[in-house]
């Protein structure tokens, strides 16, 4: 599932995007809102495991109210994932950054207080089941359906 955030609370499900080192997804509000300490993009792109937002959010039709735009199936966490690994998606790379993502009181709000204590529980924060931050870096168009790839390090 591919989404953007247009704005704040509003969000768009996509059958394909563009993704751009400058700008993120395109149509996102990412590069409208981002702060100067994160113009190298840490946190531009957010992707959540699919099983995940499925098991805390219920119905496909609610799980864009989790905030991220790229849902996979795939294992996201550190052992899989480290920082720095990169990753083909569609005609694109995506590169999996340091910044962790822990989620927010909206995620609580929508999800429910139990399931933010559990994807974001101390000692499974390293299976990452909040999802992972990404940054593009290199451009182009992906589909709901793309593969995503490990990269060769």
């Amino acid at each position: 599932m591919l989404c953007i955030r247009p704005k704040t609370d509003a969000r768009v499900e996509l059958n394909e995007a563009e993704l751009t080192p400058e700008h993120g997804m395109a149509g996102d509000r990412w590069a409208a809102t981002r702060k100067p300490s994160e113009a190298n993009g840490i946190n531009q792109l957010t992707l959540m495991a699919a099983r995940v937002v499925e098991m805390v959010a219920g119905a496909r039709e609610r799980w864009s109210l989790a905030g991220d735009q790229i849902f996979v199936d795939m294992d996201l966490s550190e052992e899989n994932l480290p920082a720095g690994m990169r990753l083909s998606l569609g005609e694109a790379e995506i590169e999996i950054t340091e910044l962790p993502h822990l989620g927010c009181s909206k995620f609580g709000a929508r999800f429910g207080n139990d399931a933010m204590r559990f994807v974001c529980a101390k000692e499974l924060r390293p299976l990452r089941l909040r999802g992972v931050h990404a940054r593009v870096v290199r451009a182009g168009r992906v589909r709901v359906g793309d593969r995503l790839q490990k990269q060769p390090q």
